[in-house]
């Protein structure tokens, strides 16, 4: 699983790879947690493009509810169904029973992705940030992996997609989630693995310049930053500072790219103050 995921530039360790191979083999949902930009997310994307199939993405954020999520009715077709059969004079059942029928059932991606099945990976993004009960929910829908739909029926998943949550952990997530999943906790990288990533993403970037890039962000998560970079981040500057033509991180370069790196006003004025420092 290793290989697999490197020819598609993603560089994962050995936890990280077996437990997407467990998960995948077992067809038990993957929990991944991590500080943000360590490539959780990244992931299920990958994991979309090696096995060819679709990714379906639900991303969660707070007051989000089951329709969101599920389905909703398409009102304003339905409403423009009723004035056509108004206006024709059609009033019998069978026309009623179809306002509520296939053609007016926006799926959204817990659905799409029941109707998929093993032809896709479903990615809950950020499931820390939905509430305890819209978590509940999931629970018992990934334990089925089916959806009732009074008007319809019941909709089964032949079998079931790939699932891969991801968290933050603003919050802790109820046990009962946790062990319906592998977990597996990304954490940030070595400097070496760093590299290692920044180079295979962007290959138009040295390794000198990624190496000096590399330590520098290390040096910014060791400080008292609000929101100390990931890896996403840290492939950021590289790349900008590859495009501005730079081929070694000065203080004068990392002053006017940390935009691209840090995104607090506060942190940057903590990284400029010690710019000799990160640059050494």
């Amino acid at each position: 699983m290793t290989e697999t995921l490197r020819r598609a530039d993603y560089l994962a360790d050995r936890g990280l790879a077996t437990a997407v191979y467990v998960a995948l083999s077992l067809r038990r949902p993957l929990l991944l947690e991590g500080e943000p930009g360590v490539g959780k997310t990244e992931i299920a994307k990958v994991l979309a493009t090696v096995l060819g199939r679709d990714l379906i993405r639900l991303q969660c954020y707070e007051g989000i509810d089951t329709n969101q999520a599920l389905y909703e009715w398409d009102y304003a077709r339905q409403l423009l169904h009723i004035r056509a059969m108004s206006e024709r004079g059609v009033s019998d059942d069978a026309a009623v029973e179809k306002l509520f029928g296939p053609a007016f059932l926006l799926e959204r991606p817990l659905l799409q992705a029941v109707r998929a099945g093993d032809r896709a990976v479903l990615l809950i993004d950020e499931i820390d940030r939905a509430d305890d009960e819209f978590e509940a929910f999931l629970l018992e829908m990934l334990s089925d992996f089916q959806i009732s739909i009074p008007e319809v029926g019941t909709i089964s998943a032949t079998s079931p997609p790939l699932v891969v949550l991801t968290s933050n952990r603003t919050r802790e997530l109820h046990d009962a989630l946790k062990r319906r999943c592998m977990y597996h906790w990304i954490d940030y990288p070595t400097e070496e693995r760093e590299v290692e990533i920044v180079t295979v993403r962007q290959p138009g970037v040295s390794r000198e310049l990624a190496r000096k890039v590399v330590a520098a962000v290390h040096r910014l998560r060791e400080m008292d930053l609000a929101k100390p970079p990931g890896v996403a981040e840290t492939i950021d500057w590289a790349r900008t500072l590859e495009f501005l033509g730079e081929t070694d991180l000065t203080p004068d370069a990392a002053d006017v790219t940390l935009g691209s790196v840090l995104k607090e006003r506060e942190d940057m004025e903590l990284a400029r103050d010690n710019l000799d420092e990160l640059t050494a």
